[in-house]
C-alpha cells in the first residue's frame, strides 16, 4: 500500500469520526467510499489507524480520595496510579478486541453480499437456460409437425399414385381383351395379319409388365421415404423429451438456487439488525 493511499484512508476516518461526534469508531466500508480504494487496502490501514486511536485515548480520571491522600499519600498514590495503567491498559485491549471483530464481521458481510451476487448471477443463468431449452422444445414441436405434414402429404401421393396405376391396368386389360377377340376373330385369316395381332397383343403385354415393373418400384420408393419419415418423427420425438427433461432441470435448479439466495439474504439482515443494535 503507498503512503498516499494511506494517508488518504487516515484523512477519511477521521473526517467520519468527527461527523459521528467521536461517539464511535467509522467502519472499514464506510471508509474504502469516501477515500475511493479497495477492501483490503481500507481494512489493513483502518486497523491501523484504530490502534493509533485507542494508544492516544485519554487516561482515565480519577482523584484520589482527600482521606487516602493524608493517610498514606505517597504509597496509595504509587498504587492507585499502577491501578489507573492496568484499567487503561485493559480498556486498550477490550478496543482492540473490539474493532479486530468489527473488521471481521465486515469482512463476513462484504462475502455474503458477494455469494448472494453470484448466487442470484447464476439463477439469471439458469433461468436463461431453461427459456432456452423450452425455445427448443417448440422448435422441435414445429419440425415434428412439419415431419408429421410431410409423411401424410406422401401417403396421399401413394394412395393417388396407387388408383392411377389400377385405372391403367383396368385399360390395358380391357385393350389386351379386345385383340385377343380380334385375334380370334381373324385367326382364319392370312398369316401376316395373324402375326400383326399378335405382335400388338405382345407389345400390350410388355407394356403392361413395364406398368406393374414402374408401380412396383414406385410402391418400393414410397415405402422408404414413409419409413424415412417415421424415424425422423421418432428421433424428432426423443429431442423433445430431452428438451423437457432439461427444462425440468434448469427449473428445479433456479428454485434450488433461489432458496439458497433467500437464506443468505436473511443471514444478511440479521447480521445487519445486530450492527444496529
Amino acid at each position: 500500500m503507498s503512503k498516499e493511499v494511506r494517508n488518504r484512508i487516515f484523512a477519511a476516518a477521521d473526517d467520519l469520526y468527527e461527523q459521528g461526534g467521536r461517539e464511535g469508531f467509522p467502519t472499514v466500508d464506510a471508509v474504502r467510499k469516501a477515500a475511493r480504494v479497495n477492501m483490503n487496502d481500507a481494512s489493513a490501514a483502518m486497523k491501523e489507524w484504530r490502534r493509533a486511536q485507542i494508544s492516544q485515548a485519554s487516561p482515565l480520571a480519577v482523584q484520589v480520595p482527600e482521606l487516602v491522600m493524608q493517610a498514606a499519600q505517597s504509597f496509595v498514590g504509587s498504587l492507585w496510579a499502577q491501578a489507573q495503567e492496568l484499567a487503561n491498559e485493559s480498556q486498550a485491549v477490550e478496543l482492540e478486541q473490539a474493532a479486530s471483530r468489527l473488521t471481521e464481521l465486515e469482512k463476513s458481510e462484504a462475502t455474503a453480499k458477494a455469494d448472494v451476487a453470484d448466487l442470484r448471477g447464476k439463477v439469471a443463468e439458469v433461468g436463461e437456460r431453461a427459456a432456452t431449452s423450452e425455445a427448443r422444445a417448440s422448435e422441435l414441436r414445429a419440425e415434428l409437425n412439419h415431419a408429421h405434414a410431410d409423411v401424410e402429404k406422401l401417403r396421399a401421393e401413394r394412395d393417388k399414385a396407387l388408383e392411377a396405376v389400377k385405372v391403367a391396368q383396368a385399360e390395358h386389360r380391357a385393350e389386351i381383351k379386345e385383340m385377343r377377340s380380334e385375334f380370334d376373330a381373324v385367326r382364319a385369316t392370312s398369316a401376316k395379319e395373324r402375326d400383326r395381332l399378335s405382335d400388338a397383343l405382345s407389345k400390350a403385354e410388355a407394356q403392361l409388365q413395364y406398368e406393374r415393373d414402374q408401380f412396383a418400384e414406385q410402391r418400393k420408393q414410397t415405402a422408404q421415404e414413409v419409413a424415412r419419415q417415421a424415424d425422423r418423427y421418432i428421433k424428432l420425438q426423443a429431442d423433445l423429451d430431452a428438451s423437457r427433461k432439461d427444462a425440468r432441470a434448469s427449473s428445479e435448479e433456479a428454485a434450488r438456487l433461489r432458496g439458497r439466495v433467500e437464506v443468505l439474504e436473511q443471514v444478511l439482515n440479521t447480521q445487519e439488525h445486530k450492527k444496529l443494535r
